[in-house]
């Protein structure tokens, strides 16, 4: 998932706390300092759409529901719904983005080279060393 807002730290006990979905969705733009009307008009929702969502009366579509959750920078609402169904948040862990998976064989290239670098030094260090 790509986030577009700072990420907000949002915790298994966060979520566990609401009663349902709409509380979640309601977490989510709190915990990012938003007010319901402000997510509204900066996701261009129709007038009361995010309250209907709150209250059950409207479903939440996916494209919707991801432009919430990136806008704050949270997950609370699909870890509200993962909680629901009996997922243990604690043991769930995000995949490794194309991203982050480049930067971390960079990093295990340059550790690699170090080593390497450093067993260079060492042998021509070695044979500049009178016998």
């Amino acid at each position: 998932m790509t986030q577009l807002a700072i990420p907000v730290e949002i915790t298994a006990s966060d979520v566990a706390r609401e009663k349902s979905l709409g509380g979640a969705i309601e977490l989510c733009y709190k915990a990012a300092g938003y007010e319901g009307k402000e997510v509204e008009h900066d996701l261009k929702l129709d007038k009361a759409q995010l309250s209907r969502w709150k209250t059950g009366g409207e479903g939440v579509v996916w494209p919707k529901f991801v432009a919430l959750m990136d806008y704050c920078g949270n997950d609370a609402p699909l870890l509200w719904m993962l909680h629901d169904r009996g997922y243990d948040l604690h043991s769930l862990r995000r995949r490794e983005t194309e991203t982050e998976r480049r930067l971390r064989l960079a990093q295990e290239e340059i550790e690699n080279l170090k080593k390497e670098r450093e067993v260079e030094r060492r042998l021509f260090r070695e044979l500049r060393a009178p016998a």
